[in-house]
């Protein structure tokens, strides 16, 4: 077992391929307690399940229920928003998120409302208005059930950023999650006081990502997976510090006790650490992840701070700055 102490943000275990099925094909057994064993073998001990509409976020709930390190959103992707006008009833699709976070806060289980923001790159999806007019309509349930957002942006930069801050009263805190921007959204997020930004694979592609990802302070960070999309793979520029790997499957050759090839998982989230400590020259990985581990508990699990891990952040700034 590890000694680091990992929360992944982002995990999509609705997604068929924990069920075994690729391109609508059942290519093996439903297998996500194997993922989960490997993720907490990995010192993963907390998972954030993500929702990215009405239906999967239920899905996402009833999946938070059956273990107490599962943690879930209740949300609107911004390329499924569309799911509120095609309801026929706006105004009753949103009272049923609200209705659906308000049970999963009374469970203990939905720490965030989201997947929820912008996304320009599949416009096809849904256009830019309906987007933009339901992602502000999200902030409404953050207000109204008290919790942070978890946020996509993607190159969207200007029109998020603007909705963010007409709303930013609304909302207790956020992540810009898998974030793949440039320097300036980078610094555009980080001068909202109350807003981290997530890290995986996908953020760690280019030697541009990682120049971006070093102006990145360690006291705004969080990391994930986006499981099972967004792996880091060989010809990604952050592969050079990689130093976990696992012995990977072919879906068609199936072992329980081996992940998928091309499928990524939760105990991957130890490779997106390990890039960041050796993008930032950080040597001490276990450090880090404490650090990272203190982050995702100030935005998503605040009954779980303590003075020590204050303490913590505030000398693991200090170290990083000089």
């Amino acid at each position: 077992m590890s000694s680091l102490r990992i929360i992944d943000i982002a995990v999509n275990l609705t997604d068929g391929m924990f069920k075994g099925i690729y391109h609508g094909r059942q290519c093996h057994v439903a297998d996500i307690p194997a993922v989960l064993s490997r993720a907490w073998a990995a010192g993963v001990d907390r998972i954030i399940v993500t929702g990215g509409s009405l239906e999967e976020s239920k899905e996402a709930l009833s999946i938070a229920e059956t273990d107490g390190r599962l943690f879930c959103t209740v949300g609107v992707h911004p390329t499924r928003c569309q799911e509120f006008e095609e309801s026929g009833d706006p105004e009753r699709h949103f009272q049923a998120l609200l209705s659906l976070a308000k049970e999963g806060i009374e469970k203990g289980k939905v720490v965030a409302v989201g997947e929820c923001g912008l996304d320009y790159d599949r416009l096809h999806f849904c256009p830019a208005e309906t987007q933009k007019k339901y992602f502000e309509k999200q902030f409404e349930l953050a207000q109204a059930v008290k919790l942070p957002m978890f946020l996509h942006m993607r190159a969207a930069g200007e029109d998020f950023c603007e909705i963010v801050s007409r709303n930013k009263a609304r909302f207790t805190g956020g992540v810009a999650h898998s974030f793949t921007g440039s320097a300036e959204d980078r610094d555009s997020l980080l001068a909202f006081d109350s807003m981290f930004i997530g890290i995986n694979g996908c953020s760690l592609k280019t030697s541009e990502n990682l120049n971006v990802l070093k102006g990145i302070p360690i006291d705004r960070m969080m990391i994930e997976t986006d499981a099972p999309y967004c792996d880091i793979r060989n010809t990604h520029a952050g592969m050079a510090f990689v130093k976990s790997v696992w012995s990977a499957k072919k879906k068609e050759k199936y072992e329980n006790d081996s992940p998928v090839k091309g499928r990524n998982e939760p105990c991957y989230v130890k490779q997106v650490l390990e890039v960041v400590a050796g993008c930032k020259g950080i040597t001490d990985v276990e450090y880090l992840s404490k650090i990272l581990y203190h982050n995702t508990c100030r935005v998503f699990f605040p009954q779980d701070l303590d003075t020590a891990g204050d303490s913590l952040l505030e000398s693991g700034v200090i170290a990083e700055n000089n």
